[in-house]
């Protein structure tokens, strides 16, 4: 059994910054990361590349490039955890121990969980930019008047606001194109609003109006035809008059029996379900009961395991409060590595994190505001930024923030637990 001081499920976003930052306090930790991939992603520039403003080239590098210098990289798969004993197997067959773990192995695509989706996913112009945002930029471009249909599902997903930032993206598209007077943009969400934060959520129902966007609320999907072109969506309220803004008859909507209805569209781009691995959603590390089921159970402010107090996780897979985003890493990753070397000399665990994350939502090209928020959903604006912009605005400036700031600071700093 090879053993390991610290081991780091996945080499993401999160793996790749905790290994960083560790290393960078002490260079005699003795650190290893788990994780199959030869590529890294950047995928916050998907939505760009989906609306074909951005090269999916430079979302890619080597996973090799980023792991940092005196961490010990195991490329393969985790495929059980046994915290009672402080240790874990691969796929290979390899057992590992370890004296402190840190669970950050992100989510996995569950196509499965609506029916249909699979079979039709990247055909039929059904597409994602979560999947492979280079066929959402062909249906995008092969989109000739319909219904542009953009939905997500009722589980958790990475980048909440993903879903409608290539909707806005996909709405200017239309417009510039002069195929508006035959399109139709519609936004289905399980959700009660579109965004859950003020200002934002005003801002955002302006844009709507705008672009005279229609809304469904409370609309789960659960079924989709592809060579059909239908997507059906199971109604999770009953009152009417809270599941529209802005309908149209024209829109195709049909009841489709056993409180199902149904859409045609011509563009379908879904976030797929997602949860977190199988190997955490089986093991003692997952919440057991209740709504976060099956994600790694953290105290929210220490990111310490409730259970196993060698334990720490962050990142998309563990169980908080607050939207899985890059964003939301970046403020994790200093609050877990400084409570794991407390916890390693013996210290009480200090620093807390107060849930911040941040959604840089794109409104169309040239346009972004960036919503900033933390636990409770209460603002929670960058003091630097808010010095000289309001992000609850979109704007030229925020548009230049996403797609070349944010990137360089990424490659340059985050991953080199610099920022």
């Amino acid at each position: 059994m090879t053993h390991h001081q610290i081991v780091i499920i996945g080499a993401g976003t999160a793996g790749i910054t905790v290994a960083a930052r560790l290393l960078n306090e002490n260079r005699k930790l003795d650190v290893a990361l788990i994780d199959p991939s030869e590529k890294h992603y950047y995928q916050p520039a998907w939505t760009l590349v989906g609306a074909g403003a951005y090269k999916y080239q430079k979302t890619v590098g080597y996973t090799r490039d980023y792991i940092p210098r005196g961490a010990n990289w195991i490329r393969d798969r985790v495929s059980e955890v046994d915290p009672e004993n402080n240790k874990l197997k691969t796929e290979s067959g390899e057992e590992i121990s370890y004296d402190y773990l840190v669970v950050c192995p992100g989510v996995q695509y569950r196509l499965e969980w609506i029916e249909g989706l699979a079979e039709t996913i990247n055909k039929n112009g059904v597409c994602s930019n979560y999947i492979d945002s280079r066929y959402t930029w062909q249906v995008l471009q092969s989109f000739k008047g319909g219904n542009a249909v953009f939905t997500q599902p009722a589980t958790p997903i990475k980048c909440g606001g993903a879903p409608q930032k290539i909707m806005y993206l996909t709405s200017d598209y239309i417009a510039r194109h002069g195929l508006k007077d035959k399109s139709k943009v519609i936004f289905a969400t399980p959700g009660s609003v579109i965004f859950g934060v003020e200002p934002f959520k005003d801002r955002l129902m302006e844009i709507v109006t705008e672009k005279d966007i229609s809304l469904l609320f409370f609309h789960k999907p659960v079924k989709i035809d592809g060579p059909g072109h239908k997507v059906y969506f199971e109604l999770m309220e009953k009152d009417k008059d809270k599941l529209f803004y802005n309908f149209k008859e024209s829109l195709g909507y049909k009841d489709a029996g056993e409180n199902r209805v149904s859409l045609p569209f011509e563009m379908l781009h879904l976030a797929p379900p997602q949860s977190a691995p199988d190997f955490i959603m089986h093991s003692k590390l997952a919440v057991q009961e209740g709504p976060d089921k099956g994600w790694v159970e953290v105290d929210i402010y220490s990111l310490q395991h409730k259970r196993y107090p060698n334990v720490f996780a962050l990142g998309d897979v563990a169980a908080l409060p607050t939207a899985k985003t890059g964003a939301a890493v970046r403020k994790q990753a200093p609050v877990l590595v400084k409570n794991l070397l407390a916890a390693m000399s013996g210290k009480p665990l200090q620093a807390r994190y107060e849930g911040y994350s941040s959604c840089p939502i794109v409104t169309g090209y040239g346009r972004m505001l960036l919503a900033e928020f933390k636990y409770d959903n209460v603002r929670d604006s960058d003091p630097l930024l808010s010095k000289f912009f309001d992000t609850s605005k979109d704007s030229y400036a925020m548009w230049l923030l996403k797609k070349y700031l944010l990137p360089f600071m990424y490659w340059k700093l985050m991953l080199r637990g610099k920022a």
